[in-house]
């Protein structure tokens, strides 16, 4: 079979030594526990060899010890169950889905990532927006919670079946409180969401202090893991009702399988990507804790970005997360004159062993510093100002 080889031969666009600043690749760096876990566990079902027949999930097996990696995820989480799923989105479908029937509405804020939509749509719920602000900050006001619930009580007859709040947005790298949003929720009766992909795994997380029902986290965002890995935490007799049994029995043979939980269809993550999470979870036990120093390089990034003619922050400041979104009138007017148009400044910070902005994008673009040294983020901020001086933006 001719030209097959290529696939053999796969490899990334570019090779390892470079700094990667994807904004949603930095939490993702795997540990190097991680790294070997993928090469122990990288055939299909390893991680199922010692599935317990009589329970037949997951979160029983012993050996490798999953069962017991469940139970420290939701301690640490603040939260009584957690379970693993592929996708964060997948996270949020089956709550979507367990606690709603189809005509039912859950309320969103406006910088929710596109996969709650989807989630929602799927599911067959309807979405309410709780507004944000303009620019430059594009902040939510928690009270806007209490103004789309009661709008949905007025259309429908009854409260949302659920709320969510993106603890960080992917567009602004905004950090909300949740506890606001929680007390407005409960006050209705209203189970709330937190959306934790880009905070819990990299930053402190506790859904009881936070007073939040339900977590939905990604493995491959935050939780140094392969991808697809995701996190379902819950609190309370919610619980039980999301995962519930399956009730099935075929009409003919009688079978059933009451100890399967039907949103999960039984089980989820059964490989390496399971096992990456599982030997990351000390090293990102540890590295929460390191949170406030993280913040601090984002804050140093911002300040020697807007350094530059024409540039500023999109989003709250100061920067109480690591991602960071810039608009640069610098950069942009550059590109409507170079060769290369917007692709310029890709490829300028590449020369520069720098990867992850997206390329083709000068006006706006992203970036995350999460993870890296001291020396490698004055680098970062050094090789945009190179940049900018070698097309005439001054640098303040």
């Amino acid at each position: 079979m001719s030209g097959l080889e290529r696939y053999a031969g796969i490899s990334r666009p570019y090779k390892s030594g470079y700094i990667n600043v994807h904004p949603i690749q930095r939490g993702g760096i795997l540990s190097e526990a991680a790294r070997r876990a993928l090469l122990e566990f990288g055939d299909g079902y390893s991680i199922c060899d010692f599935c317990p027949p009589k329970e037949a999930r997951l979160d029983a097996i012993k050996k490798p010890p999953i069962a017991s990696f469940m139970a420290d995820l939701a301690k640490f989480l603040g939260m009584d169950v957690a379970r693993v799923t592929t996708r964060c989105r997948e996270s949020k479908f089956i709550v979507f889905r367990m606690l709603g029937r189809p005509g039912d509405t859950v309320v969103v804020d406006s910088l929710a990532h596109y996969s709650t939509y989807l989630a929602a749509e799927l599911a067959g719920l309807r979405v309410k927006e709780v507004p944000h602000e303009g620019p430059p900050e594009y902040r939510i006001n928690p009270e806007a919670y209490a103004e789309k619930i009661e709008e949905v009580k007025r259309e429908t007859g009854k409260p949302p079946a659920v709320a969510l709040l993106t603890h960080v947005d992917n567009l602004y790298g905004n950090l909300k409180d949740p506890k606001p949003v929680a007390k407005i929720c409960h006050e209705y009766g209203v189970p709330l969401l937190l959306n934790a992909a880009y905070t819990a795994g990299v930053m402190p997380v506790n859904g009881k202090d936070l007073e939040v029902d339900i977590i939905a986290g990604s493995g491959h965002k935050s939780w140094a893991a392969s991808a697809p890995t995701g996190i379902l935490a819950l609190r309370g007799p919610l619980a039980e009702k999301v995962l519930a049994r399956s009730k099935v029995q075929g009409d003919w043979s009688g079978r059933r399988f009451p100890n399967k939980e039907l949103a999960l269809l039984g089980c989820t993550v059964m490989g390496a990507p399971l096992a990456s999470l599982v030997a990351s979870f000390p090293y990102v036990v540890e590295r929460v804790q390191r949170w406030e120093e993280e913040v601090k390089k984002a804050q140093y990034m911002v300040e020697q970005l807007e350094r530059i003619e024409g540039t500023r922050l999109l989003g709250e400041k100061p920067k109480r997360h690591t991602l960071i979104h810039v608009e640069s009138e610098g950069f942009h007017r550059v590109s409507k004159t170079h060769k290369r148009r917007g692709f310029f400044l890709y490829e300028e910070l590449r020369e520069r062993g720098i990867v992850g902005v997206q390329p083709g994008l000068t006006k706006h673009f992203k970036l995350n510093v999460y993870g890296l040294t001291w020396d490698e983020v004055k680098k970062v901020a050094e090789a945009f100002h190179d940049i900018a001086r070698k097309y005439g933006l001054s640098v303040h």
